[in-house]
């Protein structure tokens, strides 16, 4: 009964939880979650590195502990104070042990330092996986989010009053250009074009006799002997032998 009750309420708060979800809003979440990691890891890492360099500073001491007691008790001996040499040898073998205890605390130690270069090399991949699939998808979503604004635009649009609007205003069109078309068709129809054709070919035949006579009268051309034997040539008197005449014919009263 109360599993029942406990999914009952679960599914209440989870529908509403993901009703107000935001996913570009967490996407962006996600990716400062992801950017604040790295300085924790980066420090995480400096402790681990300080502990190294602790336990190796900590192990040359006890090296350098053992090489001077070393001399020590050799330095004894050699002046035959063994109770002193006695000495010296115990402390030695207790640095010896300590520095045996170090030297796998430095192993351990730096076997942790390399595991967690390795950790953070495998986090800094996956950490740029996700912030590159997230923005990726915080783009789509933009580009969802206008081609949602195009579409709700797009659907305002009258489309079937604008087209059938459109067809009628074309159709009229068309129909005032066939009745235009045909006018003047029955224009053309009913003016005698060939009777037109005919006395324009006249007026060029008349032009040119009479631009062939002048060619004639100024001596550029000569009659053809058909056209000179049908009809008459129109002759311009000469100004010199009109006046030529005159003077003959006033002597002659005279004498009379």
């Amino acid at each position: 009964m109360w599993k029942r009750f406990t999914r009952l309420i679960s599914s209440m708060f989870g529908g509403a939880i993901s009703a107000m979800e935001d996913p570009k809003l967490i996407l962006e979440q996600n990716i400062r979650e992801l950017n604040d990691q790295v300085p924790k890891m980066n420090e995480n890492i400096a402790t681990v590195k300080a502990n190294v360099m602790l336990l190796q500073k900590e192990h040359r001491k006890y090296t350098n502990e053992q090489t001077s007691l070393t001399s020590k008790i050799k330095a004894a001996i050699n002046a035959g104070r063994d109770d002193i040499a006695q000495r010296y040898a115990v402390q030695l073998q207790g640095i010896k042990e300590a520095q045996a205890r170090t030297g796998e605390q430095l192993q351990f130690a730096e076997q942790a330092y390399e595991k967690s270069l390795q950790v953070k090399k495998a986090f800094m991949r996956e950490r740029e996986k996700k912030i590159n699939e997230a923005r990726e998808a915080l783009r789509a979503h933009e580009r969802a989010k206008w081609q949602a604004k195009i579409a709700d635009t797009l659907e305002q649009f009258e489309v079937a009053g604008v087209d059938a609007t459109h067809q009628e205003m074309i159709g009229r069109v068309n129909e005032q250009s066939a009745k235009n078309e045909a006018r003047m068709e029955m224009a053309l129809d009913s003016i005698d074009t060939e009777a037109m054709q005919i006395e324009e070919d006249a007026q060029e035949l008349e032009g040119a006799e009479l631009v062939r006579q002048f060619k004639l009268e100024m001596g550029m051309s000569e009659p053809a002997a058909t056209e000179s034997a049908a009809r008459p040539q129109v002759q311009i008197p000469d100004e010199a032998a009109t006046i030529g005449r005159g003077s003959v014919e006033r002597d002659r009263t005279r004498t009379e």
